[in-house]
């Protein structure tokens, strides 16, 4: 009962997720409405689906808090602040030109040449307005920074807590890693250590590659538009939140490395204490 109330609680965060730019941002259609109540219904049966059943799905560190939790937070604090940004063009408040004053700030602070965000904004058509342009860099700088955020905040709670492992219940590798086979591949310690390198230097090089294969796919797909504030706001947050999440998973892959190969040092000391040998 416990563990459904959870899922339940969980699959309304995510029907929050997903519907927050169209309650936030004025004139989505209908259209887009009902693609939105449908993508959230998935979104919602995914997650009451995967923390609701005892047994693992695809969802990773699902027993470990706070990673899961700490992805959420960033995910949605994007959404909401790009969406508060994109209301700003039509509906000016204070806490719109706050943010993108902020987006602003940050994001002129990092557009230089070759950077992500200047990567991010030459995605715009040439014909794009000077407006368009620093809609789209304030976006990018916001994005940026909650992601900096989300990575700096998980770092320090690896720093302070003795993560993953909890005082409660012991570390499962099998719920916490579905996607991983231990039993195959060799040396578990190895294949996590080279998997959490991987998705770091993924996590490092997705914010270059992601502008070049949209600016590259603009001509099949079409060029990003700022009018169509929905596409805005999701790709921005997929190009900033992916490589965040990735970054952390690597970080997580290697501290679950560190974990095994530190209990694998205690088993043998404590073996040769005893009067084993080992093998």
């Amino acid at each position: 009962m416990n563990r459904m109330i959870g899922a339940c609680f969980r699959a309304v965060l995510m029907v929050m997720l997903v519907a927050t730019p169209s309650l936030l941002v004025p004139g989505v259609s209908g259209e887009s409405g009902q693609i939105v109540a449908i993508v959230a219904f998935f979104a919602a049966a995914f997650t009451i689906f995967e923390y609701g059943s005892t047994y693992p799905g695809m969802v990773e560190f699902r027993d470990a808090p706070p990673f899961n939790r700490l992805r959420y937070i960033s995910l949605f604090a994007m959404v909401f602040c790009l969406s508060v940004i994109a209301r700003g063009q039509t509906d000016t408040t204070t806490a719109t030109q706050f943010l993108t004053s902020i987006g602003v700030l940050v994001g002129q602070a990092i557009d230089f040449p070759f950077s992500p965000v200047r990567l991010v904004v030459s995605m715009l058509p040439d014909t794009a307005s000077f407006t368009d342009m620093v809609l789209l860099r304030a976006a990018a700088g916001m994005a940026y920074l909650i992601s900096l955020l989300s990575m700096a905040t998980f770092l320090i709670s690896l720093r302070f807590t003795n993560w993953p492992m909890q005082a409660t219940t012991a570390f499962n590798v099998w719920i916490n890693l579905p996607t991983f086979d231990p039993t195959t591949g060799g040396d578990v310690v190895r294949r996590l250590i080279r998997d959490a390198r991987f998705n770091i230097l993924l996590g490092f090089l997705l914010p270059f590659i992601t502008p070049i294969i949209v600016s590259a796919a603009a001509s099949v797909f079409g060029t990003i538009s700022v009018v169509n504030t929905q596409t805005l706001i999701w790709t921005v947050t997929a190009w900033a939140f992916l490589p965040a999440s990735l970054f952390m998973r690597g970080i997580a892959m290697q501290r679950v490395a560190l974990m095994i190969s530190s209990e694998r040092k205690r088993n043998t000391r404590r073996a040769e204490e005893n009067g084993f040998v080992t093998v």
